[in-house]
């Protein structure tokens, strides 16, 4: 959708209260209401199946868990998931998490994502997922395994 048409993203304090994986958390807003399921905007984490998925996981959860973020969600996804981008401490989440290898910058057509010079700097270092060759992209991954089975 072009940027003209987007509507203007949602921004509130929350305080995130569970990470489901590399890109899925659980926010309760501070002003109250119900707890929002939310998907990082901009990037692609491994599935929790694949190789990587649970380092991604454990990353996010180790920074994010119980601590308060500023979020900015512009839209839902086809899950009904917000799509939403994370701050914490004044760094955006999204940049972090792709930048030590735990995740991709989110591809859409012919675009690299918002997040591809963090992505090439990982690469470059070899950081996190990236250190392995065979790595592939959760689309990928998902094309050829189908979803992940959840416990």
């Amino acid at each position: 959708m072009p940027s003209s048409l987007a509507e203007p993203a949602r921004v509130y304090e929350a305080r995130v209260t569970r990470v489901f994986d590399g890109d899925t958390v659980w926010v309760q807003p501070l002003e109250g209401g119900r707890a929002r399921k939310l998907r990082l905007d901009g990037l692609d984490a491994p599935e929790i199946c694949q190789a990587g998925g649970e380092a991604s996981r454990d990353a996010l959860a180790t920074r994010l868990l119980g601590q308060a973020v500023t979020v900015s969600e512009r839209r839902r996804d086809d899950y009904g998931r917000g799509l939403a981008r994370l701050t914490h401490r004044d760094e955006d989440v999204g940049g972090w998490l792709v930048s030590i290898g735990h995740a991709w910058s989110y591809r859409w057509r012919n675009s690299a994502g918002p997040y591809q010079p963090q992505e090439a700097e990982a690469q470059a270092a070899s950081r996190g997922l990236f250190a392995d060759r065979r790595a592939e992209l959760p689309r990928a991954f998902r094309q050829r395994h189908g979803p992940c089975v959840l416990p």
